[in-house]
């Protein structure tokens, strides 16, 4: 199985698109995604500025070297990279759009749920439609950089992201993936604006017709493109 593809290369950061299932660490591998990178580019070692969640696909920046890996960790700290998500879920949201606001909390075994505090809240702006019947699929723009924060928040309004083992319940059918894709990323550069788009190569789902049309549709998210609401 392909691991990754090279979305972009400059000589101060990489931008690819991680395959689900794939982790941004060792883990168990015996060569790590970073290092196999490094490997299949012939260069130097490379670094991680943010993570994608294993069962999570789609854009990942790394840098190239240390300084610029400074500079993009300080920009996605800081919450000045822009970020799309896009997700599908098989459950009815209790609201369609909106902002998802609240507190994590760790709970048993690694998971995380919200919560009604705001004192250090995670924020998600998000949109959603149904392109077919008994699908959801979920623009997402995360405000805040929390573990699990996507999935936690699509569970939290009722709509658990379909392959996600971890928050959503037992389903009948199979599924081949977790279905959330980092779609779009955003930021500024050495004086100039950096703006990259992905589709989700991998995924049932995510291939269907009406799926891809509607990304057609919201297409590009980081030129002001949101969709009304």
């Amino acid at each position: 199985m392909q691991t990754y593809s090279l979305v972009a290369r400059t000589r101060d950061f990489l931008v690819i698109d991680k395959a689900p299932g794939i982790s941004v660490h060792r883990d168990n591998a015996e060569v790590g995604l970073l290092q196999q990178i490094s490997a299949d580019l012939e260069c130097d070692p490379l670094y991680l500025v943010h993570r994608l969640d294993k069962m999570t696909s789609g854009l990942l920046v790394l840098a190239c070297h240390s300084e610029a890996a400074s500079i993009l960790s300080r920009q996605f700290q800081e919450r000045r990279v822009e970020k799309y998500y896009i997700a599908l879920s098989d459950q009815k949201p209790r609201k369609k759009q909106g902002l998802i606001k609240g507190d994590m909390e760790r709970t048993r075994r690694g998971s995380w749920k919200l919560t009604t505090a705001q004192h250090n809240p995670a924020i998600t702006r998000f949109f959603s439609c149904s392109p077919m019947p008994g699908m959801r699929l979920f623009l997402l723009r995360p405000l805040t950089g929390k573990t699990h924060q996507l999935r936690v928040a699509l569970k939290s309004i009722g709509a658990a992201i379909i392959g996600d083992t971890r928050y959503h319940g037992a389903t009948e059918t199979a599924v081949d993936r977790g279905y959330l894709h980092a779609w779009g990323l955003a930021f500024d550069w050495q004086g100039e604006r950096c703006e990259y788009l992905c589709d989700p190569g991998i995924g049932e789902l995510f291939l269907k017709d009406a799926i891809k049309q509607q990304l057609e549709n919201w297409k590009p998210p980081a030129a002001q493109a949101w969709p009304a609401t």
